[in-house]
């Protein structure tokens, strides 16, 4: 039998799912500050986008979402905006922050649309137990530290951009930060204080506080400590 909703509870719906839309208009933002060489900026308009990517899951979960309005797909919506915001988007910033010589750039970039492309395709992207397996796409983050905190030299941003093209289809096991359940009051902390640090490392850039700099060191850092342990210590 057919269930039927209330006015309300498909207005409800149909607000997560246009709440979740908004985020292809910060990640238009972040395009157009790119393209004038605002990366702080672009910056700023990708963590917004984050921000709403991060939220509207579980809005969706609370409002039943995908019974509610079972002819619209919240996660083709999701698809969309993730590949622009962390693929698409980050790509042409790292392209053109003068990171590396222009056609090395060019490389790069062909090299992270590429995998990413293939890497969404795959089964298995997020495991039963939600785990992200293999490098996410989550090359905005890459771009964030090229950018601001590693000043490595051109063939150093290369070789570091090649390895985590490579480790998108190694079965490493990241954190999914709202949804993973292992050590998961840690990993909400350490996402609190990631979001923090970036965001208030790219408000008062170039002169920011010391501790938002090791505030983003931190928070690297345990992420890729739980990477390890969750791949090669724990076996669920």
């Amino acid at each position: 039998m057919k269930t039927t909703y209330s006015i309300s509870t498909r207005l409800k719906a149909w607000l997560v799912h246009w709440f979740t839309a908004t985020g292809i208009i910060t990640v238009f933002m972040a395009l157009v500050e790119a393209g004038a060489a605002d990366f702080r900026a672009a910056m700023l308009w990708l963590l917004a986008a984050q921000l709403i990517d991060g939220v509207d899951g579980t809005l969706a979960r609370r409002y039943q979402v995908e019974k509610v309005l079972p002819q619209m797909s919240g996660k083709s919506i999701d698809f969309v905006i993730d590949f622009a915001g962390y693929a698409i988007v980050p790509a042409f910033m790292i392209y053109k922050a003068d990171l590396m010589p222009d056609a090395l750039s060019l490389s790069m970039a062909f090299l992270i649309l590429l995998t990413s492309a293939i890497y969404y395709g795959k089964s298995g992207m997020i495991s039963d137990n939600h785990y992200f397996v293999g490098f996410p796409v989550m090359w905005n983050m890459v771009a964030f530290y090229l950018i601001f905190i590693f000043p490595f030299p051109p063939y150093g941003h290369a070789a570091l951009i090649t390895v985590l093209a490579a480790l998108q289809f190694v079965p490493i096991k990241f954190a999914y930060p709202s949804r993973t359940r292992r050590w998961r009051p840690a990993t909400l902390l350490f996402t609190v204080v990631f979001v923090l640090s970036v965001t208030g490392l790219l408000w008062w850039y170039p002169d920011y506080p010391a501790i938002l700099y090791w505030g983003t060191l931190f928070s690297l850092g345990y992420f890729a400590v739980f990477a390890v342990v969750a791949t090669f210590v724990y076996k669920d």
